[in-house]
């Protein structure tokens, strides 16, 4: 199968263990070994699994729009995560290539629209029987009712990604520390808040492949220890995540030959949606 690896670049520089942050530095005459980039490591699995794997670039100019629109790819595995620097723009990626008829990985752009809003996501898994931890959302000094949120709570932007604001202070003990994070986040990023009950637990990510029916890969579990430092801003190394299968109570699951499901879900794998959850005694929580 051709597939494309497609991926996005804005003012893009690379920063790893060992690069100079000189070009005149001498001082070091060994250069360590650059780690591979998400794009570089998907492309050699694709490799090794026998698919023709090609590179697609998008920068935010209509060229690589078009050359997207154009790729002769059986399929797109999409890495982007935003468009023209702009993190809020990452659905109309799926949105373009819907448009295009370019099948891809990864969620629809409903899907990614829903993501942008932590509060309301919540709702809808509610909605659905799903159990969350209980939240309420602060934004210019207005409080949604929060009678039943229990302390520790953990505070963060409705809208952000990628961790931004969540650092050590984060999670709260306190209606004192609680206010102080609201006013930071507010000052910091004048975006609504959501107030969220701290629930310790494993991370646990479950893969849905499909609609028509769905199909649940095997359970994945984030070893966090590995990932963050303590104070949650300094990136430490977390390995394969593949590599980490969780046990479930007496049964237990097996990642393998997972990626080569692809081959069987050309033309129903754009409705691919991740889950992260926290699991505390075995009752699933969604983040």
């Amino acid at each position: 199968m051709k597939i494309g690896v497609l991926y996005e670049v804005w003012g893009e520089t690379e920063s790893y263990p060992g690069a100079k942050d000189d070009a005149d530095d001498t001082a070091r005459p060994r250069r360590r070994k650059r780690p591979k980039l998400d794009r570089e490591e998907v492309f050699d699995a694709l490799t090794k699994l026998g698919h023709e794997a090609s590179y697609i670039e998008l920068d935010g100019r209509d060229a690589t729009l078009f050359a997207l629109a154009k790729s002769k790819v059986d399929l797109v595995f999409n890495l982007v995560e935003s468009y023209a620097g702009d993190d809020s723009k990452d659905m109309n990626v799926p949105a373009f290539m819907d448009l295009v008829g370019v099948h891809y990985t990864g969620s629809g752009p409903q899907g990614l629209l829903l993501a942008q809003d932590k509060a309301l996501a919540k709702k809808i898994v509610e909605f659905h029987g799903l159990k969350t931890p209980f939240s309420a959302v602060s934004h210019r000094g207005r409080l949604d009712y929060s009678h039943d949120v229990k302390f520790p709570l953990i505070v963060k932007p409705v809208s952000e990604d990628g961790s931004i604001g969540i650092d050590v202070g984060s999670v709260v003990d306190s209606v004192k520390e609680l206010m102080e994070r609201i006013h930071h986040l507010h000052e910091e990023l004048d975006v609504p808040i959501l107030i969220e009950e701290y629930i310790e637990g494993r991370e646990i990510y479950a893969a849905i492949i499909g609609n028509r029916p769905p199909e649940a890969l095997p359970l994945v579990e984030l070893d966090l220890s590995t990932r963050w430092s303590r104070d949650l801003e300094e990136w430490l190394s977390i390995g394969d995540p593949l590599s980490s299968v969780l046990a479930v109570e007496n049964g237990s699951v097996s990642f393998s030959k997972t990626v080569s499901k692809l081959q069987a879900c050309k033309s129903r794998v754009t409705a691919q949606k991740r889950f992260g959850f926290s699991v505390t005694s075995y009752i699933p929580y969604r983040r």
